[in-house]
């Protein structure tokens, strides 16, 4: 699952915050049920047209990965939850336009991952029948699949 927030009509000052960015994504990957497993990285960025500066952080989950990106000029946030388990969507996106006291978000949820199972029992057959492809693909031509030989 991939979710996307554009948040828009910020608080100029709480989107300026590094240490807003670095709390938030220190507590953030908890709150939404994710396992954190590295301390937030997060910078300061001036670009070169003064609008454009901001913070950007992320954090690695052992799902995959939060970004958070601000522009305090512009009012707007820009954050990434992507991860390869199912999460609360509406939960994730309150945290993030409450944290900045977001006047308006545009969210997007994109499916990741649709082709493997997330049920474990419903995973080893298709992990099993993977295993089973790579070993006849390895195989010397003619040779019996292993457990069939005589």
């Amino acid at each position: 699952m991939h979710l996307t927030i554009d948040g828009f009509c910020g608080n100029p000052e709480k989107l300026a915050s590094e240490e807003l960015v670095r709390g938030l994504l220190d507590r953030y990957p908890e709150d939404i049920g994710m396992t954190k497993i590295a301390p937030p990285h997060v910078q300061r960025y001036v670009g070169s047209k003064q609008e454009d500066w901001g913070v950007s952080g992320f954090v690695l989950i052992a799902e995959s990965h939060i970004a958070v990106h601000t522009f305090p000029e512009r009012g707007y946030v820009w954050a990434d939850i992507f991860s390869c388990k199912a999460f609360d969507a509406e939960s994730a996106i309150r945290i993030v336009s409450e944290a900045f006291e977001l006047q308006e978000a545009r969210t997007r949820i994109l499916e990741r991952g649709l082709e493997y199972p997330y049920v474990v029992s419903e995973a080893i057959p298709v992990a099993q029948e993977e295993r089973r492809t790579v070993v006849a693909e390895l195989a010397p031509t003619g040779a019996a699949p292993a457990g069939e030989r005589s």
